[in-house]
């Protein structure tokens, strides 16, 4: 049952997205599997990418997610019941600079 309201989730939003949807699923795909992302070619390189590099570039160049619906399908998977409770990450990063 879970994996199915996943399922339903992802093509949501797959048909949400316009221009660009497939490479901008298979990015998506690439964020959440990749522990630590420090590039995007370092994401095409993610077995979940299935395209060329450059196709990450055209893609959020030309991908204009309409952010309203996104954040309707988003809220309705949102629990109906019982207290919610968001956390958010707040570790601090290190920068690296370029010498």
């Amino acid at each position: 049952m879970i994996f199915d309201k996943l399922k339903q989730f992802r093509c949501g939003v797959y048909t949400l997205l316009g221009n660009g949807k497939d490479a901008l699923f298979d990015l998506m795909d690439a964020v959440l599997v990749t522990r630590s992302v420090y590039s995007f070619v370092e994401l095409s390189t993610s077995p979940v990418f299935r395209r060329q590099w450059s196709s990450i570039y055209e893609a959020i160049e030309d991908g204009l997610p309409p952010r309203f619906e996104l954040m309707q399908l988003y809220i309705a998977q949102l629990p109906q019941t019982g207290q919610l409770v968001l956390a958010g990450d707040h570790t601090a990063w290190v920068l690296h600079r370029m010498q």
